[in-house]
């Protein structure tokens, strides 16, 4: 067995249809399955300032209901709050949003695939009310 530290990175796009949670488990384990790297470390880290990433309930949509709803109340959409408001009254709120969650994540992977628990799932969460390709890097180190 080779126990040498190895590293390879990775680009996704994922295309999202408006502000929602959109589940992206089964797009990077697809990637894991590729590459040759069994046990590590992956970093997914997004490209973009109105858009995040988070590890989430997956087993109940009422969850991702629940916390759309809530980011709404926390960060209103009212462009009379907002300086910037360039690309419409989500602009601002966009860009707030992805400030109190996450741009990067570290997850572990064995087997070759994210070693998550019972009812975690990936997720890109979208704070854009139009269509949206978003870029993601992936940065997975391990053995």
């Amino acid at each position: 067995m080779d126990n040498f530290l190895k590293s390879t990175q990775g680009e996704l796009t994922i295309k999202t249809s408006g502000q929602s949670l959109y589940e992206i488990t089964d797009k990077i384990n697809s990637w894991l399955n590729n590459e040759h790297i069994n046990s590590g470390q992956l970093t997914i880290f997004i490209k973009h300032t109105s858009a995040s990433l988070t590890i989430q309930e997956n087993a109940s949509s009422d969850v991702l209901e629940d916390i759309l709803d809530f980011f709404k109340k926390l960060v209103p959409e009212k462009s009379s709050f907002y300086r910037h408001n360039i690309e419409g009254k989500e602009d601002m709120p966009a860009h707030i949003k992805s400030m109190l969650t996450q741009t990067s994540l570290t997850i572990p992977v064995n087997n070759n695939k994210l070693d998550l628990g019972t009812w975690q799932g990936i997720f890109l969460f979208e704070h854009r009310h139009d269509s949206m390709k978003r870029k993601l890097k992936l940065t997975l180190v391990g053995m």
